[in-house]
């Protein structure tokens, strides 16, 4: 069974950084991309960040220049890197790994950026 493990997320002031970090147990069959969405109360999920099993990177307009995404294949692990953060970036973070087969999802982690 597959499961998506994050951790890293939290409370820190308008400016500051944080990375969060997602695992993925069990045997994911042909991976097509991994990364890293977040929702708001009221509002859609939307994309944060996405990495291909290529390399190929995507970034939200809004995060980039301040969010890295990098990951590692053999560990099924992706990671979210994020500096000067904004109250706007106030969220539940959810790690993705999309396969050919399905995508999986986090459970979500909070990150909550005071000002």
């Amino acid at each position: 069974q597959v499961q998506l493990v994050e951790s890293g997320g939290g409370l820190v002031q308008a400016g500051g950084s944080l990375t969060l970090s997602c695992v993925a147990s069990g045997t994911i069959f042909a991976i097509k991309a991994m990364g890293w969405y977040r929702q708001v109360p009221g509002k859609q999920r939307e994309l944060v960040a996405t990495i291909t099993i290529g390399g190929s990177l995507n970034y939200a307009d809004s995060v980039k220049g301040r969010f890295t995404i990098f990951r590692d294949n053999a560990k099924n692990l992706v990671n979210l890197q994020m500096n000067s953060l904004e109250r706007e970036d106030t969220a539940t973070y959810y790690c993705n790994v999309d396969s050919i087969m399905r995508s999986y999802w986090g459970q979500g982690t909070q990150v909550t950026v005071s000002s």
